[in-house]
């Protein structure tokens, strides 16, 4: 039986070092398997096996095996209250970014437009203060058009609390030209809505 005592193992031959990859332990070795990107001399470490498993650095990126990519993902909220107009759609100011991993979320349009193609889990919490006397819902948009939309009817003089509802949709992208945003109806009582927040991440490819 041979043992192989070498600690790098360079696999390709091309001198361009993206070209290639580097199986290898760390110049102390601790147990663990590394694989790299580049030559042996300077891989840029993307993978390593442990005990424990696989710990991986940077997207998982599979097609048609159902993994897809790590795709992009934001939540953005209302900053403290939005004033909105009776009777009619106001479109909703998610002006606040509390993340946004791609960049694909716009605080001016308060769209959400993903770079990725596939799947998307799109959720949208809203909030009425007290005397609302007719109805309220909160509306999912696709590409300007309602999705999805959900709130309580209420008949009478007012509804004397706070309401706070919920609406989710798994919406296809095309990762170019579909955007997600948020609407909000109100008919009537204070016209302000407040602690309403949007979300939406990538799911799976098709």
């Amino acid at each position: 039986m041979s043992t192989v005592k070498s600690k790098k193992l360079q696999v390709g031959t091309d001198a361009t070092s993206s070209n290639n990859f580097t199986i290898y332990q760390p110049a102390v070795p601790d147990g663990t398997l590394r694989i790299g990107v580049g030559n042996s001399d300077n891989p840029t470490e993307v993978l390593k096996v442990t005990s424990s498993g696989l710990d991986i650095t940077g997207n998982i990126t599979a097609t048609g095996d159902g993994l897809g990519s790590a795709g992009p993902a934001f939540s953005a909220r209302v900053n403290s209250s939005q004033s909105v107009s009776l009777g009619t759609t106001t479109t909703v100011a998610l002006s606040v970014e509390d993340f946004d991993t791609d960049s694909c979320f716009d605080t001016s349009t308060y769209r959400f437009t993903p770079t990725t193609a596939g799947l998307y889990q799109v959720n949208f919490n809203f909030g009425a203060g007290a005397g609302i006397p007719q109805a309220m819902y909160g509306i999912i948009r696709k590409n300007g058009s309602t999705y999805a939309l959900q709130g309580p009817y209420m008949n009478g003089s007012s509804y004397l609390d706070d309401y706070y509802g919920i609406v989710t949709a798994l919406i296809s992208m095309n990762g170019t030209t579909d955007y997600i945003d948020f609407g909000y109806f109100q008919a009537g009582g204070t016209g302000t809505i407040q602690q309403t927040f949007g979300s939406a991440f990538f799911v799976r490819e098709l």
